[in-house]
């Protein structure tokens, strides 16, 4: 099995190139229109500086750097109950604060004009002098990003340190409610300032990509937009699907997270706050049931749970950026996310490159996946132009000032081709049923030891496999320790194409499951794939293969026994799209050489 370790990958396998581009405009907009913000499919001949580790702005701001500042803000939220600091009344975050330097502008003097205000962009997180450099020291990560490219802009940019971290007293409750006061305290105190204009955006990847969705379920007025970054939507969405736990689910808190408040001082008590302590039970306990168990008296998972918060409280606008080959913070982040925020009226875009747990932008990272992981994809992965995207966005969302985005997902394939699309899955999408048994399943039953193998195709044309896939298969298991399995699709070369996974105590699917299955009565376990893009030529089929489990998915204790399957009521959902290469477009890049891969 491959372990995986929350919000660190890496993978160091040489890789290859391959894709299918077009250049022409299929996205409802006009051709001659000629604005300050060109879409991303009008950048493919611009000109990128790409010799530093991360993109660059392409037009450099006026100000200049000023001296980093050490800000402690108080969090009274934070009382006796919570414990640690709590029980001392002085809880407080730390943050690091660059502002510019402009001419006629005193940021430090007490009546500042509107004219001279600024917003902030933050990047919030555990790492700062855990694994990082401190606060106040520009981190490669993504700070040193911000603050070259932003800040000479007329931007601040903030470094701040979670609760337990840095230079950050209180508890480690790994995006518990603590944090997430911590969060809501140093936005507001970033949105009132004198010399801030009110308006704060959060930005960042993994768990930094994860406080800006905390940030969001307050309903700040102060939080204009957000870019999580391979995020948690929450904690229990993450880590368990469809009741089925990753290998590093009961652990995190208080094996990894839990640790950074540990340094061997005298702030280490206050580590043994509230949700530090229900941190050593619930782990287990989720484990136990699969699903978002309320053990104790206490709610640790449902605190930990953002999206349906968000909806209801933010009123800002959001940016989603997600690896597609990213299985350290799976898809499942990003989509059906999108919608949901769609359809909650919130203005939201997101960009989804075949990369794995990392920046768009990052070579290094994008250049070492693997085949059937992002490999077939790079270098077209590369997003050169994500610095002035972003310049874009928090221009847009923070100033008033250049043009609206266009929104809806930027999206690419798993060979390489960007497109556009108003959203996701697209509307146009046709949702394609097949009888499992045409696929000539290998055999009905499954043990633990068992794989069956179906396939599909040929596929008379070119196609689109867009979204989440479903599998329904009437599953009867033959003893009470219940049943559990994991799909993996690949092409007829083997390449991964994606994977489901379901505890069948859980066949509705989500986190609502039951304490056993009978035996010899028969579910339909609504099995759901993490969502994909994948191009298929004309002649190529898709394989499918059932085992008990796969990669790092531990079924749960009651839930590793034999079953039988029917699969001539088994039913194989595929959402097909059909694009041809004038929808795609190349985004730039200095160094594709003579080969284009799949040419149109």
């Amino acid at each position: 099995m491959r372990l995986r370790v929350l919000f660190i990958l890496s993978i160091l396998i040489a890789s290859s190139l391959s894709g299918c581009f077009g250049q022409s405009n299929d996205h409802g907009i006009d051709d001659e229109d000629t604005t300050s913000y060109p879409q991303p499919w009008e950048r493919s001949d611009l000109q990128y500086l790409d010799t530093d580790v991360f993109s660059r702005v392409s037009i450099n701001g006026s100000f200049t750097i000023g001296e980093v500042q050490s800000v402690f803000v108080p969090v009274p939220t934070i009382t006796a109950a919570d414990g640690g600091a709590g029980l001392t009344g002085d809880a407080q975050v730390h943050l690091g604060l660059w502002l510019p330097v402009m001419d006629d502008c005193d940021l430090g003097s007490g009546n500042i004009s509107p004219e001279c205000k600024v917003p902030i962009i933050a990047e919030i997180g555990p790492y700062y002098s855990d694994g990082d450099v401190d606060a106040l020291t520009p981190a490669d990560r993504l700070g040193r990003m911000l603050i070259e490219n932003y800040v000479p802009h007329g931007f601040g940019v903030a470094q701040v340190s979670v609760f337990g971290t840095g230079e950050s007293n209180h508890c480690m409750d790994l995006m518990g409610t603590d944090e997430q006061r911590g969060i809501n305290a140093a936005v507001t105190w970033l949105g009132e300032q004198p010399w801030s204009n009110g308006k704060v955006g959060i930005i960042g990847k993994s768990y930094d990509g994860s406080t800006p969705w905390q940030a969001a379920t307050f309903g700040n007025p102060y939080l204009s937009t957000i870019v999580p970054m391979s995020g948690l939507i929450g904690v229990h969405e993450l880590m368990w699907r469809n009741g089925s736990m990753e290998a590093r689910g009961m652990v995190m808190h208080n094996g990894v997270y839990g640790s950074f408040g540990i340094d061997g001082d005298s702030d280490d008590l206050q580590t043994l706050c509230e949700g530090y302590l229900e941190g050593y039970y619930n782990g287990p306990a989720a484990y136990l049931s699969g699903g978002m168990v309320t053990y104790a008296g206490n709610d640790y998972w449902t605190e930990r749970s953002f999206l349906d918060r968000v909806v209801e409280q933010y009123n800002g606008s959001i940016y989603i950026i997600q690896g597609m080959q990213d299985w350290n913070v799976d898809p499942h982040m990003a989509f059906p996310t999108h919608q949901i925020i769609e359809n909650a009226g919130i203005e939201i875009k997101t960009l989804a490159g075949q990369w794995a747990h990392d920046y768009p932008d990052r070579a290094s990272g994008h250049a070492a996946l693997p085949p059937g992981e992002g490999q077939e994809a790079y270098p077209y992965t590369l997003r050169w132009d994500w610095a002035d995207e972003m310049l874009y966005w928090f221009n847009w969302y923070l100033k008033g000032e250049g043009e609206p985005p266009v929104l809806g997902v930027e999206m690419q394939d798993n060979r390489g081709g960007w497109r556009f699309e108003d959203t996701y899955p697209p509307i146009d999408t046709t949702y394609v049923e097949i009888v499992a048994s045409d696929m000539n399943p290998s055999g009905a039953g499954m043990s633990v030891t068992d794989t069956i193998t179906m396939t599909y195709g040929p596929f008379d044309e070119d196609v689109y496999i867009v979204g989440m896939p479903t599998f329904h298969i009437p599953v009867t298991p033959h003893t009470t320790n219940g049943a559990h399995g994991y799909l993996e699709m690949t092409d007829s070369s083997g390449m991964h194409l994606g994977h489901a996974v379901m505890d069948f105590r859980f066949y509705d699917g989500g986190r609502d499951g039951q304490e056993a299955l009978i035996p010899f009565v028969t579910v339909t376990g609504k099995m759901e794939f993490l969502p994909m893009d994948i191009f298929l030529q004309a002649g190529e089929s898709i394989i499918i293969e059932m085992q008990q489990t796969g990669y790092d998915y531990v079924p749960s204790p009651v839930s590793a026994g034999s079953y039988s399957i029917d699969w001539s009521q088994a039913v194989l959902t595929l959402p097909m799209l059909k694009r041809d290469c004038d929808a795609l477009f190349q985004a730039p890049m200095h160094t594709y050489g003579e080969e284009s891969g799949r040419l149109c």
